[in-house]
C-alpha cells in the first residue's frame, strides 16, 4: 500500500533538517499549487534558492522540481503573501512529537507562526504574533478546540504519550487494554499510528495479535528498548534515509532510517531524508496522475461499451423485424387470393349482423375440416379489427378494414422502418466504436502527459539576477534591469580590469564586461555595446540603433558635482569616452543543452548564434512580452528534434522572459 502521510517519527527528521538548510533564508515569494498545497520560494546567500513543499494532512519537504505555479493567487496566498513575504525564516521545529511543522518567521520586527498540520484531513494555519488566528487553509468548529478566525490558535491535543519523554514504567498501563491487541494498544498509547507500531513489534520480536493482558515484563522491556534504539536512530542522527520498491517495481513507502517491516524488499538509499521525501512523493504524485487518468478512463469507456452493447441488440432487433415484416408481405402475396377471401368473407358476415364469437366458432370449425380459406385462421380480434392467421411457419395479423394487398403494403412499409433504423443504428455504432477507440488513444496520451515528471531545477548562478550573457569569445557580461540592480553591478561587482558600457540615453542599464585580467576582442566590445543598446528604454522606443560608449572602472563614480544629486542606480563618468556609434537592437533568444536538459539563453545575436543554431531572432516591436514568449516558445520547438519538441513546449515562458527586453517586441 502506497504511503500517503508523513509519520510523527518523519517530522521529527524533517524538522531538523529543515531548520538546518532554510533557517535564515528570505520568504521571496508563496504559491498556492492546488486546495492543500503551497509551495515557499526561499532566498539565501549568494543567490542560493529552495523551494519548500507544505501540503496539509501529507508531506513537508524541499523539492528539486520545477513546479507549475499558477498565474494568479488564490485568497489564501495572498493573505500569505501580505505577511510573510519578505520576511526570514528563523527556526522550522516539530510540535511535541505530533505530527505538526511549525515555521516561525520574523516579518518587519514581528514573529509570526506558519503552522502545517500533518494529520487527518491536515490544515495550514497562519498565527499572528500575539497567538491568535489570521488565517488558515480551512475553517472548523471542534469538540477540543476552533479553527477561527481571530480566536486564539490552540494547539490539538496530543494522540498520545511523547516517545521521547517516556519512562518504562509507564508502559505498564498497555496491560491495561486488557484483550485488545498489543499493536492497537501501541498505536494509541503513543500515537505512533500502525505502521510504526508493528515496526516496533517486529523489533521486539512480539506478535502484534498478542493479547495486552498477557504481556509480560520481559515483554514490555523489550518493547520499550525497541521504541528507545528505534529514537536513538532518529534523534541522533544516525539516518538510513531509504524509500522501499516491491516485486512490481513500484514505490511504496519512504522513511529516514531502515525499517525491519521492509526486509525483503529492495531499498533505494539517498543522500538526506529530504531527497528521499522529494522523489518519493514525485514519483507517488506521478503515480497518483495515472491512476485517476486511468479511472476516469475506465468510467468513460465502461458507458460508452454500455451504450454499444445496447446499439448491437437494437441493430440485431431491427434486422430481425425487417426481415420478418418482408417475409410477412412475401407470404399475403403468395397466398393472395386465399387470404383476400378469408378478409371479404368476414366482413361481409359482419355486415349480415353476425356475432363476431359465431363467426369465430364457424372458422374454427372449418379449420379442422381443413376447408380453404379457414385453415389460415387463428383468431379474432374485435377490438382492434383484426384477425391472426397462419400461413406455413408464420403467424402474424391481418387488418380487415383494408384489403390483402394494403396489409402486404403495411408490412412491407414497416420492413422498410426497420432497415431504416437498422442502418442509422449501424452509424450510430460506428460512431460509438470510433469513441472508444478515441477514448483509449487519450488515456495513452493523457497517461503519457502525466508520466513526465517536471524538470528538476538547476542551481542558478550569482551573475543570473541580472541580465547576462556569454560572448563568443567566453566572457560573461553583466548589466542591470533597474536601479537597484544597476547599484548593484557597480558597487559590489565591479572590479578594476573590467569594462564599463552605456548607451548614450536616458533609462540604460550599467554593462560590465568581466575580462578577469583578460583582453576582450573587437568581437566582445561589438557585442557588450548591442547588449547595453538592446536593453536600454532605446527598445520601447522603437529605436533601430544608438550611440553607446565604454569606460573603465576608475571613471566611474558616485560622487556628483557640487550641489548636485545622484538618484539611485546613476553615477558620474569623468573623462573620456570610447563611443560605439548605431549599435543596432536586435537579441537573440535559444536553447542550449546542458547537462542532458536544455537551457533557455539570451543576448546579442552573434553571441546566442555562436552557441546554439536553435534561436530567434527579435526586434524592438509592439507584441507583449507574454505574447512573444509563447511564440518563442513554439519556434524554438519547431527548430528542434522530434525527441526535445515536447520538452521544449514545457519550458516555463518566464525562463524565456527573463532574456526579453522591457517594451514589447517582434520575431524578426
Amino acid at each position: 500500500m502506497l504511503k500517503e502521510e508523513m509519520s510523527s517519527f518523519d517530522i521529527a527528521v524533517i524538522s531538523v533538517e529543515l531548520d538546518r538548510l532554510v533557517s535564515g533564508f528570505r520568504v521571496n515569494n508563496i504559491y498556492q499549487l492546488n486546495p492543500k498545497t503551497l509551495l515557499l520560494n526561499l532566498h539565501g546567500k549568494e543567490s542560493a534558492r529552495i523551494n519548500l513543499i507544505l501540503e496539509a494532512g501529507k508531506r513537508v519537504h524541499i523539492t528539486s522540481y520545477e513546479l507549475e505555479k499558477p498565474l494568479k493567487p488564490t485568497g489564501f496566498c495572498t493573505v500569505l503573501r501580505k505577511y510573510l513575504q519578505n520576511g526570514v525564516v528563523e527556526k522550522v521545529q516539530q510540535f511535541k512529537f505530533e505530527r505538526i511543522v511549525e515555521m516561525v518567521i520574523s516579518h518587519k520586527s514581528e514573529q509570526f507562526r506558519l503552522v502545517v498540520e500533518v494529520f487527518g484531513d491536515g490544515n495550514i494555519i497562519l498565527v499572528s504574533p500575539d497567538g491568535r488566528i489570521l488565517h488558515a487553509l480551512s475553517y472548523r468548529r471542534m469538540r477540543d478546540r476552533n479553527i477561527i478566525r481571530s480566536e486564539e490558535f490552540t494547539y490539538p491535543p496530543p494522540m498520545g504519550e511523547d516517545p521521547r519523554t517516556l519512562q518504562r514504567e509507564n508502559l505498564n498501563k498497555l496491560k491495561n487494554y486488557g484483550q485488545l491487541e498489543v499493536v492497537k494498544a501501541v498505536a494509541r498509547f503513543l500515537g505512533v499510528g500502525g505502521f510504526y507500531a508493528e515496526e516496533i513489534l517486529l523489533r521486539s520480536e512480539l506478535p502484534k495479535d498478542k493479547p495486552c493482558v498477557s504481556l509480560s515484563d520481559e515483554d514490555l522491556d523489550a518493547i520499550f528498548e525497541s521504541l528507545q534504539n528505534l529514537l536513538s536512530s532518529i534523534l541522533g542522527g544516525r539516518l538510513e534515509p531509504s524509500v522501499y520498491v516491491n516485486e512490481h517495481g513500484s514505490w511504496v513507502d519512504v522513511s529516514p532510517v531502515q525499517l525491519k517491516k521492509y526486509a525483503s524488499f529492495k531499498c533505494v538509499r539517498f543522500a538526506s531524508f529530504n531527497e528521499a521525501l522529494n522523489e518519493f512523493y514525485m514519483k507517488a504524485s506521478v503515480g497518483a496522475k495515472i491512476q485517476d487518468v486511468k479511472n476516469l478512463s475506465a468510467q468513460e469507456l465502461s458507458r460508452l461499451e454500455r451504450i454499444l452493447h445496447d446499439q448491437e441488440e437494437a441493430l440485431q432487433e431491427a434486422r430481425q423485424k425487417a426481415e420478418v415484416y418482408r417475409k410477412i408481405g412475401d407470404s399475403i402475396y403468395l397466398h393472395f387470393n386465399d387470404l383476400q377471401l378469408l378478409l371479404q368473407r368476414v366482413m361481409a358476415e359482419k355486415r349480415e349482423g353476425k356475432d363476431w364469437k359465431i363467426i369465430s366458432e364457424t372458422l374454427e370449425k372449418e379449420k379442422s375440416e381443413s376447408k380453404v380459406p379457414a385453415v389460415y385462421f387463428d383468431a379474432l380480434n374485435p377490438k382492434t379489427l383484426s384477425i391472426q392467421v397462419s400461413v406455413e411457419v408464420q403467424s402474424f395479423s391481418l387488418d380487415l378494414k383494408i384489403s390483402a394487398q394494403r396489409n402486404a403494403a403495411e408490412y412491407y412499409e414497416m420492413a422498410k422502418k426497420a432497415e431504416k433504423k437498422a442502418a442509422g443504428t449501424q452509424k450510430a455504432i460506428e460512431i460509438t466504436r470510433k469513441q472508444i477507440e478515441r477514448t483509449r488513444l487519450q488515456e495513452t496520451e493523457k497517461v503519457e502527459k502525466v508520466s513526465e515528471q517536471p524538470h528538476v531545477g538547476r542551481k542558478r548562478e550569482w551573475y543570473e539576477k541580472f541580465r547576462w550573457f556569454i560572448s563568443s569569445d567566453g566572457f560573461l557580461v553583466i548589466g542591470g534591469r533597474d536601479a537597484t540592480t544597476n547599484e548593484i553591478i557597480i558597487k559590489k561587482h565591479m572590479e578594476p580590469n573590467d569594462i564599463v558600457f552605456h548607451a548614450e540615453v536616458q533609462g540604460a542599464p550599467f554593462v560590465l564586461v568581466k575580462t578577469q585580467g583578460a583582453t576582450p576582442s573587437e568581437q566582445t566590445i561589438r557585442e557588450a555595446a548591442q547588449f547595453a543598446a538592446s536593453y536600454s528604454s532605446a527598445w520601447k522606443g522603437g529605436f533601430g540603433a544608438v550611440d553607446v560608449y565604454w569606460v573603465r572602472p576608475e571613471q566611474v563614480s558616485k560622487s556628483p558635482p557640487s550641489g548636485e544629486y545622484l538618484p539611485r542606480g546613476s553615477f558620474m563618468i569623468y573623462g573620456t569616452k570610447n563611443y560605439i556609434k548605431g549599435a543596432i537592437l536586435e537579441v537573440a533568444v535559444g536553447l542550449k543543452r546542458e547537462n542532458q536538459n536544455y537551457r533557455v539563453i539570451g543576448g546579442p545575436t552573434e553571441a546566442i548564434t555562436h552557441q546554439t543554431g536553435i534561436h530567434v531572432k527579435l526586434v524592438p516591436g509592439r507584441e507583449s512580452s507574454g505574447n512573444i514568449a509563447k511564440q518563442i516558445r513554439k519556434r524554438l520547438a519547431e527548430l528542434s528534434s522530434e525527441d526535445v519538441r515536447k520538452e521544449v513546449l514545457r519550458l516555463p515562458l518566464e525562463e524565456i522572459q527573463m532574456f526579453l527586453p522591457a517594451g514589447g517586441g517582434a520575431i524578426k
